[in-house]
């Protein structure tokens, strides 16, 4: 998909079975503006890593489109910048998410 600028605005990769409204879930939704990348699992299946990069990357110094990650305590949403970051995704209850 391409927005006005005819900069790509979203990316999907879909594989597997044909996807309906039975078997597809949606698993993962980045932060505004932000790149998904460096997907990669543990060798048990377990944990994956996926990479977070640029997190508001178009928006304004101030104030920025993304305070992401929301977890940087002591500073007003307002002036928060946003950061890269690498998610370990796990399930509850330890189980395997894929192999």
């Amino acid at each position: 998909n391409k927005d006005s600028t005819g900069a790509t605005a979203q990316q999907a990769t879909i594989a597997g079975t044909p996807a309906t409204a039975a078997n597809l879930r949606r698993f993962l939704v980045g932060p505004v503006e932000c790149e998904i990348t460096g997907i990669d699992m543990t060798p048990d299946g377990r944990t994956l890593f996926v990479g977070i990069q640029h997190p508001g990357e178009r928006g304004d110094a101030t104030p920025p489109t993304s305070h992401w990650p929301d977890s940087q305590a002591g500073s007003a949403a307002a002036t928060v910048r946003p950061r890269s970051a690498v998610v370990a995704i796990t399930k509850d209850d330890g189980g395997v998410i894929a192999l």
